[in-house]
């Protein structure tokens, strides 16, 4: 259909049970959502009501789809893996042993220059993940305690589109690719699903909890939006 400003966006229509009519994006366009009753020309009606979030979000996911395709990791020696908002280089040698070089910024692999990509990428990953449970549960202890809350488990996860999450059972779930990003980046993300755990919900009052022991959220928030993509790739 014709939106505002001559933009034309076609869209995917599903009929359904549902109370009310629902719009998301995806990397295959916009999909409008609606109830079995409701009229063509209300669902068109309800469409440019929405013609400004429906444009942003359409180009926020151009922007990421973008991102993810011109991004290609290359898995060998000399391989460049973001670690805690910096990049480090993947050494590939059978004779040492595994580990970490931050003042060289490697990471040396005890395995065969003739691995395979998968290999090499399998054993980055597997590393990487033990460092992320290591650093997040050392702070998730730190912002539990500033916020007054005990959460009964934390586990990683490998969402596509979520960075955490929180579950009303008092157990958190972060993703692991976190540890690619900057420290004050997985602080905020940290505190912001242990806050649910008193908030469970987005209200002045949850954003003011977070805020009181990130006080740069706002920053950290917007920043975050630029590394979104980092969920669907490596």
């Amino acid at each position: 259909m014709k939106l505002p400003g001559d933009c034309v966006v076609a869209y995917v229509l599903k009929r359904s049970h549902r109370r009310s009519i629902g719009f998301s994006i995806s990397s295959q366009g916009l999909c409008v959502s609606a109830p079995h009753w409701v009229l063509f020309a209300d669902i068109e009606q309800a469409l440019r009501g929405k013609a400004g979030w429906v444009l942003r979000k359409l180009a926020e996911q151009r922007n990421r789809d973008t991102s993810a395709s011109v991004t290609t990791v290359f898995w060998g020696h000399g391989s460049q893996v973001p670690y805690l908002g910096r990049s480090f280089t993947v050494c590939l040698d059978a004779r040492n042993h595994l580990g970490h070089c931050p003042e060289r910024a490697e990471l040396h692999l005890a395995i065969t220059a003739t691995a395979t990509a998968e290999q090499v990428r399998d054993a980055v990953h597997h590393w990487l993940k033990h460092q992320a449970r290591l650093l997040f549960a050392k702070r998730c202890e730190h912002f539990a305690a500033l916020l007054g809350v005990q959460p009964k488990h934390m586990s990683l996860s490998s969402a596509k589109t979520r960075w955490g999450s929180a579950s009303s059972n008092g157990s958190i779930r972060l993703n692991w690719r976190l540890i690619h990003l900057a420290p004050h980046l997985i602080d905020y993300v940290i505190a912001h699903e242990l806050a649910h755990l008193r908030e469970m919900n987005h209200s002045p009052a949850f954003w003011s909890l977070v805020r009181s022991v990130v006080p740069e959220l706002d920053a950290a928030r917007k920043e975050l939006k630029n590394h979104l993509s980092i969920c669907t790739e490596h």
